[in-house]
C-alpha cells in the first residue's frame, strides 16, 4: 500500500500563484509516475502534469507553460508549480503514483485531493 498526502490548496485570484507538495509513503515502487489529475464539479478526473523518477515530464495541453512539476525522489515527494491561474484552473487536485509499467491511472494510488479554488 502507498500513502500520498497533499497540501497547498487554496483560495487565489485570477493571474496568481500556487505551489501543491505530495509526500508519498509505504510500499513505493522504484520505478514509477507521480503526479496530479484534477477534477471540477460535474466533470470527469484528468490528467495534469507526471514525471517520471528519471524526470521525464507530460503536461495536459491546457496547462502547459504555466505549471510545472517537480520532484524530490530522496524525499518521494512531488510538487506542482501553479502560475498565471485561471478560472477554469478551479477543481480539486488529486496527487496520484503509479509503477510505470501502468499507462492505466487506475492501477495506481491516490490521495484524499486538495481544493483549488481560482477567484476574484
Amino acid at each position: 500500500q502507498v500513502q500520498l498526502v497533499e497540501s497547498g490548496g487554496g483560495l487565489v485570484q485570477p493571474g496568481g500563484s500556487l505551489r501543491l507538495s505530495c509526500a508519498a509513503s509505504g510500499s513505493i515502487f522504484s520505478g514509477n509516475l507521480m503526479g496530479w489529475y484534477r477534477q471540477a464539479p460535474g466533470k470527469e478526473r484528468d490528467l495534469v502534469a507526471l514525471i517520471t523518477t528519471g524526470g521525464n515530464t507530460n503536461y495536459a495541453d491546457s496547462v502547459k507553460g504555466r505549471f510545472t512539476i517537480s520532484r524530490d525522489n530522496a524525499k518521494n515527494a512531488v510538487y506542482l508549480q501553479m502560475n498565471s491561474l485561471k478560472p477554469e484552473d478551479t477543481a480539486v487536485y488529486y496527487c496520484h503514483i503509479r509503477s510505470i509499467f501502468y499507462s492505466d491511472p487506475k492501477l495506481g494510488y491516490w490521495g484524499k485531493g486538495t481544493l483549488v479554488t481560482v477567484s476574484s
